[in-house]
């Protein structure tokens, strides 16, 4: 078995430690990596690595930099964005109060301990979303149905109880009858009501406080790409009601010196991003990818925006049986190609798939390209071309075996 301390001149940790070299054409998923880093956030960790600090003092100055780049009065650098739901949803519950935050999550009695949120905004990215309201000791109270959200569904769901209400932003939600944030906030808002929002994957740093968000919540290690961290900002006590949580449930969520500094990093470093740049290359990508496709019976491709409006496209691919493949069994061939190639899958029931541009090395684009018409083209099929997908969890049960 080889370990990380094994070493080769001409090895990477990849292959030192046994992993298969993926292309990721997924997005910016946690179960790949999340992103690729910035170097300037791989610099800044390493130069704090071994240097003692004052956490709270580092905090400071994170605050500092995050409440800039959003418009919040202040902010802090958390563990993950689904802790900082946690966090917010706390400090929402217990204000100051340090001994209400040791009594957190079982202890709430004369708290207020619900939190609002749309039933179609329950989602799971990869845990229930649900779960980070609970784990703060919060009761969940959905409000609408899954597929429309009135005004009164959420003005009736509020009461003496409610601490909070939590939006999502997110390609999972329903994408059509929820209310907009803004109608969300101005119910809340009406009844003193906090607005927490939950904007893990979004580029836009600064719209959803100035459209009456109280608290949002991003990750620091997708659009951003800095190490896996998550970024609450907005009013200064709930962020500093967030932050004490760092003496309560949030303890078992704690943040290194090495993600505070790496994040800190690339948020500065997001200020001078070549962003107009960065299109133009994921464009270039996903019209290689589009032209690779052409002619192939079975197969129509078409360039479609993000669905939260982040400025991104991606590659929708509709697979029919005349390709001799399914969505899911065209997935499953590119994943077990050399080199895999794990494509945007969550809808391959509905017969097609994703290509996402946005964590690509130099040169993948060219490879998926050439990968694609391979598989699709080849005289001979692999046995699951014609898959179906289905639930199966039963490789997570097997682990680490």
């Amino acid at each position: 078995m080889k370990t990380y301390s094994d070493t080769g001149s001409n090895t990477t940790i990849r292959e030192r430690l046994g992993l298969r070299p993926i292309i990721n054409v997924s997005g910016t998923m946690t179960t790949l990596g999340a992103s690729i880093i910035v170097p300037e956030a791989i610099s800044a960790m390493a130069e704090i690595a071994s240097q003692w600090v004052e956490m709270d003092d580092l905090q400071r100055a994170a605050s500092v930099i995050s409440a800039r780049l959003t418009g919040g009065e202040a902010g802090f650098i958390t563990a993950c964005c689904a802790s900082g739901i946690t966090m917010a949803i706390a400090g929402a519950m217990t204000g100051t109060n340090l001994l209400a935050i040791e009594r957190l999550p079982d202890d709430t009695e004369g708290l207020k301990s619900e939190v609002v949120i749309q039933l179609g905004h329950i989602v799971n990215y990869g845990a229930p979303i649900d779960q980070s309201i609970r784990v703060a000791g919060a009761k969940v109270i959905p409000a609408g149905t899954v597929s429309v959200t009135q005004d009164y569904h959420v003005r009736e769901a509020i009461n003496e109880r409610t601490a909070a209400g939590l939006y999502v932003v997110a390609h999972h939600t329903v994408q059509y009858g929820m209310l907009s944030l803004e109608e969300f906030c101005e119910i809340c808002h009406a009844r003193g009501v906090p607005v927490i929002v939950d904007a893990a994957s979004e580029y836009d740093l600064r719209s959803f406080l100035a459209r009456g968000a109280d608290i949002v919540v991003y990750s620091g290690h997708k659009f951003l790409s800095g190490p896996t961290s998550g970024i609450i900002t907005g009013r200064k006590d709930l962020v500093r009601a967030a932050y004490l949580q760092n003496r309560g449930v949030a303890r078992a969520m704690k943040v290194g010196k090495e993600s505070i500094a790496g994040t800190m990093a690339a948020l500065e470093a997001w200020e001078k991003r070549d962003h107009a740049g960065i299109r133009q290359r994921e464009e270039a990508a996903l019209n290689l990818w589009k032209g690779s496709l052409q002619g192939i019976p079975g197969i129509a491709a078409h360039i479609i925006p993000d669905p939260t409006a982040n400025p991104l496209d991606r590659l929708q691919i509709f697979v029919s049986p005349e390709s001799r493949f399914t969505a899911a069994g065209l997935a499953s061939a590119l994943a077990a190609g050399s080199p895999p190639i794990i494509v945007r899958n969550h809808e391959v029931e509905r017969g097609h798939f994703f290509l996402d541009p946005c964590n690509l090395h130099p040169g993948e684009a060219e490879i998926v390209a050439e990968r694609l018409r391979a598989v699709l083209t080849a005289a001979d099929r692999p046995a699951d071309a014609m898959k179906q997908p289905r639930k199966d969890s039963s490789g997570a049960l097997r682990w680490p075996d």
